[in-house]
C-alpha cells in the first residue's frame, strides 16, 4: 500500500514563498526576460549567440506537400539475416528451398539492394517497387522479384519530342 502524500497546499502553509525563493522571482515572466522567444529584438541582444549561429532561427522555411504517401523500404540484408525467424513466425512461406516473401504483409512497399554484397538465398519477392540493384542481386541468387507497380523509365527527351506543341520550326 502506498503512503499518503501531503498536498502541496498543506505542505507549504506557513512558508511565505512556497519554495520559490524571493517573492520577486515568482511574479510573471519578468525574471526570465520574457516568455518564449522574447528579448531577441533590435534593442535586447539577449539571444544574440543563438540567433547568429542558427540561420533558420527566424522565419518559415520550406513546405510539406499534402497528398504524399510514404514509401517504406527494406534492404536485402534484413532478409539475409532474418529469413529463418520470418519462416518460423509464418510471415514467409517456404517450398522446396524457395522462399516466398510478400512485402505488403510485412508493411513494406519497396525492396532495396544497397548494403548487401552478394545475396545468398533463393527468394521470390512480391513488392510494389524495387530498385534495379535489388532485382539484379535476387536474380543472381536464383530468385525472382515480382513488381506490382512498375515504374515507367522512359527518358524525358522522348516525351518532349512526342508532344505536338514541341515541334521544331522548319
Amino acid at each position: 500500500m502506498t503512503t499518503h502524500r501531503r498536498k502541496k497546499v498543506r505542505k507549504y502553509r506557513g512558508s511565505k514563498t512556497h519554495g520559490c525563493g524571493s517573492m520577486k522571482k515568482r511574479r510573471g515572466a519578468g525574471h526570465r526576460g520574457g516568455r518564449g522567444n522574447a528579448g531577441s529584438g533590435k534593442r535586447a541582444d539577449t539571444n544574440k549567440p543563438t540567433t547568429l549561429k542558427d540561420p533558420l532561427y527566424f522565419g518559415k522555411h520550406g513546405f510539406t506537400p499534402k497528398n504524399t504517401t510514404p514509401v517504406f523500404a527494406v534492404d536485402l540484408r534484413y532478409f539475409q539475416q532474418t529469413i529463418g525467424k520470418l519462416v518460423s513466425r509464418q510471415l514467409v512461406s517456404e517450398k522446396s528451398g524457395l522462399y516466398t516473401v510478400d512485402l505488403a504483409k510485412l508493411g513494406y512497399q519497396k525492396l532495396l539492394g544497397g548494403t548487401v554484397g552478394k545475396f545468398a538465398q533463393k527468394v521470390h519477392f512480391i513488392t510494389e517497387y524495387a530498385s534495379a540493384g535489388a532485382i539484379e542481386k535476387v536474380q543472381q541468387a536464383g530468385g525472382k522479384v515480382e513488381v506490382t507497380h512498375p515504374v515507367d523509365d522512359t527518358p524525358d527527351d522522348a516525351e518532349k519530342a512526342e508532344k505536338p506543341g514541341n515541334k521544331e520550326p522548319g
